[in-house]
């Protein structure tokens, strides 16, 4: 077999960082009011700006193709036309513009500068990066393509304006009667944001600079065992199973806000960081590693909550690593979704502070339904 290397990473984010002040001027205010959750939210989270694919008043400025797309290109800005080479394009997101055609192949469109290759869009949520990302690694080793590119976006920025709430507040006023339902909605409007990252996956390492040896990548699922956590086109029932909006009526779909991202909170605390960080723990035994041979720790983090939680893990199970190893860009870019890894790994990446020799652990969890992607690359 082939191995397989990062050799270039790029970003795209949309217009310009958004405050936490600014916040609600581009999502807007529901019923008119600032939000109640907002302050105690953004104060756990420890997000001080994001990016929106939204203008002030909130008209689109991006589809979430357009963005991928524009990551995609941001790996051949220096040689344009090595775009032609490009021999797949896998594609991932948790925020499709639409459910068909298929997100990789909407992307590909904004593409011409391609030719006619093979084109994936694994589905899911934060996970789904990596899998893109695992697909491009499988098929460069198994020397079936020579220039692969893995891809991840997300625009979830519409889905959190503020007039996706308000048929609530209309019609049931839920907002007021179920504080619980106002807080599993809202607690995710001051979380998320726009953007779009990019790998390019080579068989052969850069003849000048750096590249990322892939060592390998190891996922799991707990979805056989723990229900859904956090959801969007569904609405979960009592005993934890989720009705797909295909069997709501128009008006339901409205009534119970089925296509609104909601995150069940508790069963959040609960379960993310004990599920998947046990899983590691087994990765690392089985291939004989410990976290002394760790040079760089990226964990993707919804929230700066969940940081300490992490540590703690660690160090109850003789795995700690000292912070100054940890590397994350929540508090400036948000929390982009599957494409949080990619950006973390780009502003690493071309930092000029990594060494030949180096190890890079990635950690992406999914409390969607509780899956785990881990990835070990080394600096060459």
């Amino acid at each position: 077999m082939s191995e397989a290397y990062i050799t270039r990473i790029a970003k795209f984010l949309p217009n310009k960082s958004v405050s936490n002040e600014e916040m609600e001027e581009y999502l807007g205010y529901i019923n008119g009011k600032p939000s109640k959750s907002k302050a105690i939210v953004l104060r756990n989270n420890g997000i001080k700006s994001r990016y929106y694919a939204l203008t002030r008043d909130g008209a689109v400025t991006h589809t979430n193709a357009e963005m991928a797309a524009e990551a995609v290109k941001g790996l051949f800005q220096d040689n344009p036309g090595d775009m032609a080479e490009m021999d797949l394009l896998s594609c991932a997101t948790s925020s499709p513009d639409q459910l068909m055609p298929s997100h990789g192949s909407m992307v590909h469109g904004s593409l011409p500068e391609t030719g006619p290759i093979e084109v994936v869009s694994p589905s899911g949520v934060c996970c789904a990066g990596m899998h893109a990302f695992k697909y491009a690694y499988m098929v460069v080793k198994l020397g079936e393509k020579k220039k692969a590119v893995s891809c991840a976006s997300e625009r979830l920025s519409s889905v959190l304006k503020a007039d996706q709430f308000e048929e609530e507040i209309q019609q049931l006023q839920r907002l007021e009667q179920n504080p619980y339902l106002a807080f599993e909605k809202d607690f995710l409007r001051w979380m998320l944001s726009d953007g779009a990252g990019a790998f390019l996956v080579e068989p052969k390492p850069n003849t000048e600079g750096i590249s990322l040896k892939i060592d390998w990548i190891e996922g799991c699922s707990y979805a056989n065992e723990e229900e859904a956590c956090m959801y969007m086109g569904a609405d979960k029932l009592e005993g934890g199973t989720l009705k797909s909006y295909k069997d709501y009526s128009i008006e339901e779909i409205k009534e119970h806000s089925v296509l609104s991202i909601k995150q069940d909170v508790k069963l959040l605390g609960e379960k993310i960081v004990k599920l998947g960080f046990a899983k590691l723990k087994e990765i690392m035994q089985a291939k004989g590693l410990t976290m002394n041979d760790v040079s760089y720790f990226l964990p993707h983090l919804s929230s700066y909550f969940f940081e300490n939680k992490i540590d703690d893990f660690f160090k109850e199970n003789g795995m700690e690593i000292p912070k100054e190893k940890w590397y994350t860009n929540l508090v400036t870019k948000g929390n982009v979704g599957a494409a949080s890894i990619y950006m973390m790994l780009e502003e690493v990446f071309n930092s000029g502070a990594l060494k030949k020799g180096e190890k890079i652990l990635l950690a992406v969890p999914e409390s969607s339904r509780f899956s785990y992607m881990f990835c070990l690359l080394t600096v060459c």
